[in-house]
């Protein structure tokens, strides 16, 4: 078992805006019916500056939805101070364990996403369409898989959600495994195992649909943000 431990961050780049203090940060939209400006991810915010915060907000971003375990939160807090934004805290993982090896994390976390998923589905539908920011350590692995079900759900096809998904390894300079850096913050993502986490909800579930459903979404939520962003789709 071992925890995900994120280096120094460094200003990353969602399309060109910068985000200081805060890593692999971009915009998750332009993917099926997902809109930009709408859904943004990146690693932990621990280190997120004044100027990032406000980067943030001008972005629209009113809730954080934060899935590292609790151990990871209360250790290194988000730093969102007084800027207004909401810290919504739903784990993929309560305590800080899971398998070692990322053919055996990636099914286990399609599961566990389940209910962020929902929690994200439900953000999205708030009032006033506010953008929303989806954050893990490293932002690559369960941020990655909790993203992919709402591209998915929104229509996105596999071979975008999976080029999606891989920008975090030059995000993160991940070209190859790095022994020296302790649990899955030194691998690179790789699309086998997206893959994999989205096969292992449809062989469990049927459908997507079915697995938010097993989590807690209603029919109806699912169908309102599918009319909410591309009104010509059937529920």
């Amino acid at each position: 078992m071992a925890g995900v431990i994120a280096d120094e961050p460094m200003a990353a780049e969602a399309d060109g805006t910068a985000l200081p203090g805060v890593r692999n940060f971009r915009d998750a939209g332009g993917l099926g019916a997902l809109p930009q400006g709408i859904l943004y991810r990146s690693g932990a915010l621990d280190q997120l500056t004044p100027d990032g915060a406000r980067t943030l907000l001008g972005l629209g971003v009113r809730t954080v939805l934060d899935l590292r375990s609790t151990p990871e939160v209360t250790a290194r807090p988000d730093a969102l101070g007084d800027s207004g934004i909401r810290h919504l805290h739903v784990p993929v993982f309560a305590e800080q364990r899971w398998p070692e090896e990322q053919a055996e994390l990636y099914p286990l976390m399609a599961e566990l996403a389940g209910r962020p998923a929902v929690a994200l589905v439900r953000t999205l539908l708030a009032a006033e369409r506010r953008a929303v920011l989806v954050h893990c350590a490293s932002g690559k692995d369960r941020t990655g898989v909790v993203v992919a079900l709402v591209q998915s759900l929104l229509g996105a096809g596999e071979p975008e959600i999976l080029s999606d998904f891989l920008r975090s390894n030059a995000a993160l300079g991940l070209t190859a495994h790095d022994p020296d850096v302790p649990g899955h913050a030194g691998r690179p993502v790789a699309a086998v195992h997206l893959r994999r986490a989205l096969i292992s909800v449809r062989s469990h579930h049927g459908t997507l649909e079915e697995h938010l459903r097993a989590h807690g979404a209603r029919t109806s939520e699912l169908a309102s943000l599918r009319a909410e962003f591309h009104p010509t789709a059937c529920p």
